[in-house]
């Protein structure tokens, strides 16, 4: 039996919607639930399997995708969220109860300031975009995935139809490449 990729796509991808203008997250808790609201789509929407992105339990990837900050307000229990790791370039936002991540926000200089990051499988509501590449495929291995099974893990997003990356997809890495070009004066502003 092929490993779980992820709750959102092992069964494969649903569509979303072009017209879907947003909803709320919430955590895992039973009750006193954070949650915040989205008031747009997310962007860039992917299955990524680095070690740092909170992934649901038994499942290899996380699926992450990106809103402008404007976009995201904490709407209960902001008390509860704390900074999993204060040193990393994405300051992730987690429930102190449960353990699940709100959203990732970078604070330093970086190509992607001004997006957060977050999880749409923590929404009831239909019509987020549905992932659109696997990011960071090797990094399972890095968190013990046997090496053996990563032509099955790479042939079953081939399967769903997602393309799979050791980094980012090809317009995010020209993206990271074009803002550092900018800020060394390699390319105009």
């Amino acid at each position: 039996m092929a490993p779980s990729l992820h709750p959102l796509v092992d069964n494969g991808l649903t569509p979303g919607s072009s017209s879907f203008s947003g909803g709320t997250l919430s955590c895992l808790c039973p009750s006193d639930r954070v949650t915040i609201a989205l008031s747009s789509n997310v962007l860039h929407n992917h299955a990524c399997g680095c070690s740092k992105c909170w992934k649901p339990a038994g499942a290899l990837f996380s699926v992450v995708g990106v809103v402008p900050r404007d976009n995201l307000t904490i709407t209960s229990h902001p008390e509860k969220l704390y900074v999993t790791d204060e040193t990393a370039a994405i300051q992730r936002h987690t429930c102190k109860e449960c353990g699940t991540c709100l959203f990732g926000r970078i604070e330093k200089e970086h190509p992607f300031k001004g997006l957060d990051f977050v999880h749409v499988e923590l929404s009831d509501e239909k019509g987020w975009q549905e992932p659109q590449f696997a990011a960071f495929v090797s990094s399972i291995i890095e968190q013990g995935f046997d090496p053996k099974g990563m032509d099955e893990v790479r042939g079953r997003f081939k399967e769903l139809g997602l393309e799979t990356y050791d980094a980012l997809s090809p317009a995010l890495m020209d993206a990271i490449a074009t803002w550092t070009a900018k800020k060394s004066g390699k390319l105009p502003e």
